[in-house]
């Protein structure tokens, strides 16, 4: 039998996805340096550099991997940070987990392959691919 969640618990959880989605680089790191797992993830599996990346808050992503966030932890659908970034577009947060150790090929489809599906050639560029 599994308990249910504190709400406290769930209420403090939603106010920290929320800051990632607006990308509050500060309160998440004094959140995560206060105690908050770094690879926190929601009820579809989206980690908080997914929230961050997708919602492109390069600075966020940037403190949630210096403070060891996984740049390649995939959702429950398989989509990685990275291939989120490019699928929104934005080339900052591309290089922001690059720059955290994001691989270009992992997940599906992977940032390559999204990066080729919208013909992001500057991006294939800058994965290593042509």
């Amino acid at each position: 039998m599994s308990e249910a969640p504190d709400p406290e618990v769930v209420e403090l959880a939603t106010k920290i996805f929320d800051l990632a989605r607006q990308g509050d680089a500060e309160a998440l790191a004094a959140y995560v340096d206060a105690g908050v797992p770094v690879n926190l993830t929601n009820d579809r599996g989206d980690s908080l550099v997914m929230l961050a990346a997708y919602h492109g808050h390069a600075p966020a992503v940037a403190a949630l991997l210096a403070r060891g966030a996984d740049a390649d932890r995939a959702n429950d659908r398989g989509q990685t940070p990275l291939a989120g970034a490019v699928f929104k577009g934005g080339e900052e947060v591309v290089r922001a987990l690059l720059e955290g150790g994001a691989d270009p090929r992992s997940g599906t489809p992977s940032a390559v392959d999204t990066a080729r599906m919208f013909a992001k050639t500057e991006l294939l560029e800058l994965f290593g691919e042509r």
